[in-house]
């Protein structure tokens, strides 16, 4: 069972600008100090082009760092302000936003996503007015997993895709069974646009980046490609890392995969979902985003996470994990040339995320290693109170 949560702490405006800065002291700070080392060498080892970690306790930053280049071959230095795609850590974005907007009631949970999307139908004209808003953002729609992305792979228009929903069978009853998305996801922006008059990346840059002053964060492709200071996508090949071009197609899918961030914007969306801005994310919207939903039984079984893993589920955006007896909030991305990884415990009060140019593995090992490092330092400590 997870362990109850502590009170949430209000930000004030000297540990903001010191968070945004410095690096506070912490009993964390020998496994900071420790991670930085082997993220470094990780990454050095497995010839990673460039990449960056930041780990917050509570409102402060203990420890920021960069590492190699922008580009392979490049002479510019990845730094704390440099741009990556986050990949399907936009999920956890789109969750919050829409999460908002239903304590706003500007739609519902229980609504038909066909009330907004009345041509919308699956093969079962019952289950196509089954799927509703909670389920999308859920991640269980009862769909395939992952419908229809092969051909979102081969950069084929959105518009020319979901009609092809209209031949899928259901695996399963809305809401029963677990079924990663990323276009269904994505069916939330016809219906926040439609409910504010607003277009999707306008909303968030209004209601999420500008208020948290995320300052680099964007939304599309046009916006990442129009920041100078960015990091170059690199695929894996039997040679090492090729640099390619950014490729535009689940950039269609905006709540899905259409966010881009630094660091330095990370830790300020950390900071917020530890509970330090209730005025952007308040404490009824942060306990909503990860009250556990589906169950989610294959992530017991990833490569580095699964001696740690006790059961995971799927929040609205985020993934919700039993680490070792503590809830871990959690979500990872990997597109054409980038990975990332955001995560926190509420209880603990400390996050940490990075993000990679480059499509290594590597990133879950330094994951499950620093949680679990987490974890250990915990337990050491509760045993000798």
């Amino acid at each position: 069972m997870f362990r109850s949560p502590v009170p949430l702490i209000t930000l004030t405006l000297f540990s903001l600008l010191f968070s945004a800065s410095g690096e506070a002291k912490s009993q964390y700070q020998g496994i900071s100090d420790d991670f930085k080392t082997l993220f470094h060498s990780k990454l050095k080892k497995n010839k990673v082009p460039g990449g960056a970690f930041v780990i917050i306790e509570d409102d402060a930053i203990l420890k920021l760092s960069t590492y190699g280049k922008r580009e392979k071959g490049g002479k510019l230095n990845v730094n704390s302000n440099t741009v990556f795609r986050l990949a399907s850590v936009s999920k956890t974005f789109a969750g919050s936003l829409a999460t908002m907007l239903v304590h706003e009631n500007r739609f519902s949970w229980d609504d038909p996503l066909t009330q907004y999307m009345p041509d919308f139908s699956l093969a079962d004209p019952v289950a196509s007015r089954q799927i509703n808003l909670g389920h999308l953002i859920g991640q269980s729609t009862g769909l395939m997993p992952n419908s229809y992305d092969n051909i979102l792979n081969a950069n084929r228009k959105l518009e020319k895709i979901i009609p092809k929903f209209s031949k899928l069978e259901p695996m399963c009853s809305p809401g029963k069974c677990y079924s990663y998305q990323n276009i269904a996801f994505s069916f939330i922006q016809p219906v926040i646009e439609q409910q504010t008059g607003s277009e999707y990346a306008d909303l968030v840059t209004e209601r999420i980046f500008t208020p948290l002053k995320m300052t680099s964060a964007s939304v599309g492709m046009d916006k990442f490609l129009a920041t100078d200071n960015r990091a170059k996508p690199h695929v894996k090949t039997r040679s090492g890392f090729r640099k390619v071009k950014v490729k535009p197609n689940y950039y269609q899918v905006e709540p899905a995969a259409g966010v881009n961030a630094s660091i330095l914007d990370i830790s300020k969306w950390l900071i917020a979902n530890l509970g330090n801005n209730p005025d952007v994310l308040s404490p009824r919207l942060l306990a909503e985003i990860k009250t556990p939903g589906v169950r989610t039984s294959k992530e017991l079984r990833r490569r580095a996470w699964k001696n740690y893993l006790n059961n995971a589920h799927y929040g609205k955006g985020w993934r919700v994990y039993d680490f070792e007896g503590e809830e871990l909030v959690y979500h990872a991305g990997w597109v054409a040339g980038y990975v990332a990884e955001v995560a926190y415990s509420p209880r603990l009060k400390i996050g940490m995320a990075m993000l990679l140019n480059g499509e290594s593995r590597v990133i879950g090992e330094l994951g499950a290693s620093f949680w679990h490092s987490v974890m250990k330092q915990q337990a050491t400590l509760t045993a000798k109170k």
